[in-house]
């Protein structure tokens, strides 16, 4: 089921329990019963939590895996969540009709914002989102054309402390990206 908007599924207080109070409710399940570390909501739907909604087709969780032996795997989570009601579908399980994508951290920026990822809760649940300006970051370096447009709304929503935004791209390399995102998108626009 594509996603229109996060709070038209969000706000349905006529149904128990939606796809997404039930998806967040699996995923705390498996956190507390080991076969994931800490996870933060990002992509589109993270985004949404700060900007107006977007329309997307899947949740992305950036989330921390135990090691087996060094050797990091998405495997028991699909079978968790498989045994659980869950289809696998190309690169997503979906729960509920809500296709999800786990994503390993591939780099100390998504390892980083999973680590500073605001608690928050929705429906009822609780659950962790990536700052705004990890999220632009992310995007950032991407750098899609959906993921500058993405980084262009934080900018004109006001929905980033620009002084955080620097230090992550600073520390993370990506001050060359920002300038060149700069000229492109916001030259005169001050």
């Amino acid at each position: 089921m594509p996603l229109g908007h996060l709070h038209g599924l969000v706000h349905n207080a006529g149904r128990e329990n939606t796809p997404v109070k039930a998806t967040l409710e699996a995923i705390n399940q498996m956190q507390t019963d080991g076969l994931i570390g800490k996870y933060a909501i990002g992509g589109a739907v993270g985004a949404t939590f700060y900007l107006e909604p977007a329309a997307t087709v899947d949740l992305d969780i950036f989330v921390m895996l135990p090691s087996a032996g060094g050797l990091l795997t998405l495997a028991p989570v699909y079978a968790y969540l498989k045994a659980h009601g869950g289809v696998e579908q190309d690169e997503y399980i979906v729960l509920d009709g809500w296709p999800v994508q786990f994503l390993p951290p591939g780099s100390d920026l998504e390892m980083e914002a999973i680590e500073k990822a605001v608690a928050t809760e929705l429906e009822g649940v609780s659950t962790r989102v990536m700052t705004p300006e990890h999220l632009a970051a992310i995007a950032l370096r991407t750098g899609r054309a959906k993921d500058h447009n993405r980084v262009l709304q934080f900018v004109e929503h006001d929905a980033i402390d620009g002084r955080k935004l620097q230090i992550i791209l600073a520390r993370h390399g990506l001050t060359s990206k920002w300038k060149q995102f700069e000229q492109k998108y916001l030259a005169g626009n001050s």
